[in-house]
């Protein structure tokens, strides 16, 4: 999915608001075989509360990346962590990413897997 590498550095290479403490990825399942993912940006982390990601003061839902694949809502999330953790490992922003307290993703009415904390 070198769309997400796009789109995500699309996000981080822009100055983000210093509130910012975690970074959560929500998946949608749009139906019809839609699915989109947008970057929300909170001001708390608590890796034993997911509510932290309900605490938004930056999302990027005027940009979110949009696919269509004919599958199921665990394979989205396992590709998701996936992609995410290869970020991590060699984006282009990957520092500013780490610079969080945490950075979580998960369908929205779903929960939320961490995919990075600082230590």
């Amino acid at each position: 999915m070198n769309e997400f590498v796009n789109w995500l550095d699309s996000i981080l290479g822009k100055p983000l608001i210093s509130e910012i403490v975690a970074v959560n990825f929500n998946l949608y399942e749009n139906g019809n075989n839609q699915w989109s993912m947008e970057l929300v940006g909170t001001s708390s982390f608590d890796a034993e509360d997911s509510d932290w990601a309900c605490d938004e003061v930056f999302a990027a839902r005027d940009t979110p990346l949009s696919w269509t694949e004919d599958t199921t809502w665990e394979t989205i999330l396992a590709k998701a962590i996936c992609e995410i953790e290869a970020y991590l490992g060699n984006g282009r922003y990957a520092e500013k990413l780490k610079s969080y307290d945490g950075v979580g993703v998960g369908f929205v009415d779903g929960d939320i897997t961490i995919v990075y904390k600082s230590s």
